[in-house]
């Protein structure tokens, strides 16, 4: 059934406030990944590394639809009037839920190249110094102890994220569409 106004403005705070913070933790995180790892990593000649760049840039941009959708939902928690703040709420609830669904079939693909090709693409990078019987030293760009783990632990807290900007996201639509009586 429908909300009355009262009942809209919680609702619409607390979803804004979760698309807010959700949406920060998520574009930190792609920032993360990006800055340790994948602006080493990236060459436009290898595919598994330009999907990876492909997969974080657009988690980070609906990261920040995610972000304007809670600072929209927030404003209209306030002024529950103006038609024209319904369907900017409207139009960036769909297009964040229609990003991050896309966000989330790009870092599976990801997470399943990176599994599947043992973390070569990561350490592309590193050139392997000493071919002895002794431990093997790799020169990187980066410390390449933990990128592999590293990665994928982040790749898994922004799938996480994904799919709760996604949940929320449709929240925010379908109390747009009651807004809208649609």
């Amino acid at each position: 059934g429908h909300l009355d106004p009262g009942s809209h403005q919680r609702v619409l705070m607390k979803t804004g406030l979760i698309l807010l913070i959700i949406g920060h933790l998520n574009f930190i995180t792609g920032a993360l990944v990006h800055g340790t790892v994948l602006r080493f990593v990236v060459n436009a000649r290898d595919a598994i590394s330009l999907q990876y760049a492909v997969a974080n840039t657009a988690s980070v941009i609906s990261a920040l639809l995610t972000v304007s959708c809670g600072i929209a939902a927030l404003m209209l928690s306030r002024y529950l009037a103006p038609a024209a703040l319904k369907w900017a709420v409207f139009a960036l609830s769909a297009g964040s839920s229609l990003g991050c669904l896309c966000c989330l079939l790009g870092l599976a693909v990801s997470i399943g190249l990176t599994l599947g090709s043992q973390g070569r693409a990561l350490l592309a990078p590193c050139t392997v110094s000493d071919i002895t019987l002794a431990p093997i030293s790799r020169e990187c760009p980066f410390d390449p102890t933990r990128v592999y783990s590293s990665t994928l632990s982040l790749w898994a807290i922004s799938l996480l994220l994904d799919s709760m900007e996604i949940v929320f996201g449709t929240r925010c639509l379908l109390l747009t569409l009651d807004l809208l009586h649609l």
